[in-house]
């Protein structure tokens, strides 16, 4: 009979070549599954865990103090291999099938505000005016792209330099399991690229050959601006413009792209395809957005809404 560890590697690898999940994704299965397999050991591991032995495992994970978010997470991924086990006839049964996640409420996303995003992009100006140094001219690019676009950071700083050749109106983004799709420019992030690529020669230069795919090249082993750097220069930047750097990131910046649209009348199906959400479930968490601004419509716009 197969190992445990056998089993996982085959489940991952079949997430990876049948499902496109990321290489953080696979982890994070990886992690879950090792961790239950640990748990059941003693009960048959995971060919002969049955449906009492999850429900321990969850019992545990409760008492230890564990959020119901990561929990359900956890279980998620117990359902999706225990079906895969199934599926290949491994198992003639799936112990996780009747079993419901803790009930967890989703909490709204970490949101700027428009004024604190423009504070952030004076911030970024007021650099660049004071010193025109290239890395200032790539702070204000990579600011004005991101919050323009809503890409995930891991998005930004892996653009490919072709993404930005000639007069670029729309970005082609690589997303989370391959998918592709198309982003528009607003004119402030265009003309902010369009300075960028007059510098971008000096961060190749310092890069090498690894860089040269890179609309962002740097001098790491990836070749290119990595997450971490671009948390940093955020964090300096909240600094300066006087908002709590803990307030701020990339993805609260991913959030206030949504946020902000939808505010301004964007409908929530366009958001999601911006935002490279597969399920439009996903996107639903600004859905709060709309509803505020749907009491607003009603408040002010309704003949009977205004009491006399």
């Amino acid at each position: 009979m197969a190992s445990d560890p056998y089993l996982i590697e085959s489940f991952l690898e079949m997430m990876a070549a049948e499902r496109g999940a990321a290489l953080n994704t696979l982890e994070a299965y990886r992690r879950d599954l090792s961790a239950f397999s640990d748990f059941a050991a003693r009960r048959g591991g995971l060919t002969g865990a049955d449906t009492e032995a999850i429900r321990a495992y969850l019992a545990r994970l409760d008492d230890a103090g564990f959020a119901p978010r990561t929990a359900a997470r956890r279980l998620s991924a117990l359902k999706q291999f225990f079906r895969f086990l199934y599926g290949d006839g491994i198992r003639t049964d799936d112990p996780a099938v009747s079993l419901e996640g803790p009930k967890r409420g989703r909490p709204l996303p970490k949101v700027l505000t428009v004024s604190e995003v423009d504070s952030l992009m004076q911030a970024a100006q007021a650099r660049l005016m004071a010193s025109k140094s290239p890395r200032h001219v790539r702070l204000v690019a990579l600011l004005e792209v991101i919050y323009a676009t809503g890409l995930r950071v891991s998005e930004l700083v892996k653009l490919p330099v072709s993404s930005a050749r000639g007069d670029a109106r729309v970005l082609l983004v690589t997303g989370k399991g391959g998918r592709e799709r198309l982003v528009p420019l607003s004119p402030p992030s265009k003309t902010a690229l369009t300075e960028y690529l007059k510098v971008r020669p000096v961060f190749l230069e310092q890069a090498g050959d690894r860089g040269g795919a890179y609309l962002f090249p740097s001098r790491g082993k990836a070749g290119h601006l990595t997450r971490v750097r671009f948390f940093q220069l955020l964090d300096g930047l909240a600094v300066e413009a006087g908002i709590d750097p803990r307030r701020v990131s990339p993805h609260v910046l991913r959030h206030a792209f949504a946020s902000h649209l939808l505010n301004n009348g964007a409908d929530l199906r366009s958001v999601q395809q911006m935002l490279g959400h597969a399920d439009i479930s996903t996107t639903q968490i600004y859905t709060h957005v709309l509803e505020e601004r749907l009491q607003a419509l009603v408040r002010d716009g309704h003949p009977l809404a205004k009491v006399t």
